[in-house]
């Protein structure tokens, strides 16, 4: 059975294809390297193995705790800068989304959050499942745009600008209908839409931000002002993170109904 206590050799095995991944894309000067594509594919196959069966074993989506989420943005980090490397040919972001995804990797063998079985009733929707891995797999993409603004902020180019367009406009497709898709399970679960809970304050102010840098794009900004653009990102992907995890350290963290528990 596929449980927590085989984390760590089907981490290990996958961190490995991914790292080896990476240093073929590096490798290869132009073009996209076959040798990256496969190794990386099978690492995530490998990770997505322990993901299923972690699933079987636990009767329930992996989804309900803060350690399960990681084990999900890891798997999602690797298969966006897998779409952005075959795409755009960045060799180097291969090697970033690794080390991001190897980084929750850690936090969860350290911390994986292991809790009994059972999803208390408001869990129990058939809007559970996409609202949370479509609102994950969102934030990979954010990750993988948040990497190419960090990168055109230390050269000082533009060159970025067009791939970090279609991953916001990516990004916020399923963010969005991943806060629809809570507004109508809340509507089921609690009777209401939208109650300004931490959670659902930062997810408003996350989705703005990448809306003004959408916003500011469509306006068709001069190239002396392309930091503005990269900026947004960079304050888009710290909300983000607030959003995500950083909500649990407030105050009134125990209140929410969005807390992980």
């Amino acid at each position: 059975m596929i449980n927590w206590d085989v984390f760590l050799p089907f981490a290990l095995v996958s961190v490995i294809l991914w790292g080896i991944g990476a240093v073929a894309a590096f490798r290869k000067s132009e073009g996209c390297s076959r040798a990256s594509v496969v190794c990386t594919l099978a690492g995530i196959v490998v990770y997505a193995v322990f993901v299923g069966g972690l699933w079987t074993s636990l009767s329930r989506p992996p989804l309900r705790t803060l350690g399960e989420t990681r084990l999900w943005y890891s798997l999602f980090m690797i298969v966006s800068g897998l779409i952005v490397y075959i795409r755009w040919r960045y060799r180097w972001i291969q090697m970033f989304s690794t080390i991001v995804a190897a980084v929750f990797i850690c936090i969860n063998i350290a911390k994986p959050d292991i809790h009994d079985q059972t999803l208390m009733p408001a869990l129990q929707s058939a809007w559970f499942v996409p609202h949370v891995t479509v609102y994950i797999f969102s934030y990979s993409v954010f990750g993988c745009a948040f990497l190419l603004a960090v990168s055109g902020l230390w050269h000082k180019t533009d060159k970025y600008l067009p791939s970090t367009d279609v991953l916001v406009n990516i990004g916020m497709a399923f963010l969005t209908f991943g806060m629809i898709s809570g507004c109508i399970w809340a509507k089921q679960a609690w009777g209401s839409y939208w109650t300004w809970d931490p959670k659902e304050t930062w997810a408003a102010a996350t989705w703005c931000a990448y809306l003004v840098y959408i916003h500011r794009r469509l306006g068709k900004s001069s190239k002396s002002d392309i930091t503005i653009p990269y900026i947004t990102l960079v304050i888009g992907f710290l909300l983000l993170q607030m959003c995500w995890y950083g909500v649990n350290f407030l105050p009134n963290a125990a209140a929410s109904m969005h807390s992980y528990n």
